[in-house]
């Protein structure tokens, strides 16, 4: 009892100090302001996506310089199609800014796929993002592509990557608060979806499994302000199968990783260097301050 006293106490010492630091106040000033402006665009993400492809070669001198800088300098990173994919109960809405910043940067095939925690559990959510992989690249003939996973999306990503085969079709997975070992916030709700985020959860079990040859490369980004993952490092990714890169940043809340400027350029500059092997280069990356 009282060991169990004493972590919960050094718990909430760093949580108060998380909070109360010049980064903290920043970042929930930020993570308040943000819900606000999600919860008015919310609506507008509910209905389907109309994807349109920028790229092309009549399209070339209408790009930025920027943009052009990508698509001259590395064809086939600035055609990679992207897929980002929201988290539990959730839906598009929440890339509004990362979509805007991706295309800007001169990526040429940006979707979104939504889904409902009400007809789709983390395993079925997967073989629907396999079923939108294989058609984006029949359509662009692309082999690959680059996938960014907020919160369970980032799980929902994973368990297609680890356990559907996913790997061939995946060159990179970005995961933006994602509770890769688990959250205890998740007891707080009923339904299989969020069950399935609970610490032990078959799933996460599943997930924790050899995963041998897996060629995607991994990002995950995670926070010491996520009040939605508990413990926060629940987010980092560790596996000993996995090419990973755990990317700390401090002071952004839950909602506000997609948005973040720091994440937003972490995830524009993965995708703008691509490697044959999908292997990412270095184990670990230090604090985003």
């Amino acid at each position: 009892m009282r060991a169990a006293l004493g972590r919960a106490g050094s718990a909430v010492a760093r949580g108060a100090r998380s909070v109360l630091s010049t980064a903290g106040v920043r970042g929930l000033v930020l993570e308040t302001a943000w819900t606000a402006t999600h919860l008015a665009t919310y609506p507008l993400g509910i209905a389907r996506e109309q994807v349109r492809d920028r790229q092309g070669p009549n399209t070339l001198d209408r790009l930025s310089p920027v943009q052009r800088g990508l698509v001259l300098g590395d064809v086939e990173a600035a055609g990679t199609p992207i897929v980002l994919l929201h988290g539990w109960v959730d839906n598009r809405s929440i890339f509004t800014v990362l979509r805007r910043h991706l295309r800007r940067r001169g990526f040429g095939r940006v979707v979104t796929m939504n889904y409902s925690v009400l007809t789709h559990d983390v395993p079925r959510a997967a073989a629907r993002l396999g079923a939108l992989v294989e058609a984006l690249c029949d359509e662009t003939g692309y082999e690959r592509v680059h996938v960014v996973g907020h919160s369970m999306g980032g799980l929902v990503a994973r368990y297609y990557v680890q356990r559907l085969g996913g790997d061939a079709r995946v060159h990179t997975l970005a995961t933006l608060g994602t509770p890769h070992a688990g959250t205890r916030a998740a007891r707080l709700f009923a339904g299989r979806a969020v069950a399935q985020l609970r610490p032990g959860s078959p799933v996460l079990r599943e997930l924790a499994g050899p995963a041998p040859g897996c060629r995607t490369r991994f990002v995950a980004v995670w926070s010491d302000l996520d009040a939605m993952v508990v413990p926060k490092s629940s987010a980092r990714l560790d596996h000993p199968d996995l090419a990973v890169r755990n990317v700390f940043v401090r002071g952004a809340g839950h909602l506000s990783l997609p948005v973040d400027g720091r994440v937003v350029h972490e995830i524009v500059e993965t995708f703008a260097h691509l490697d044959a092997g999908g292997v990412t280069p270095s184990a670990e990356a230090g604090e985003r301050g």
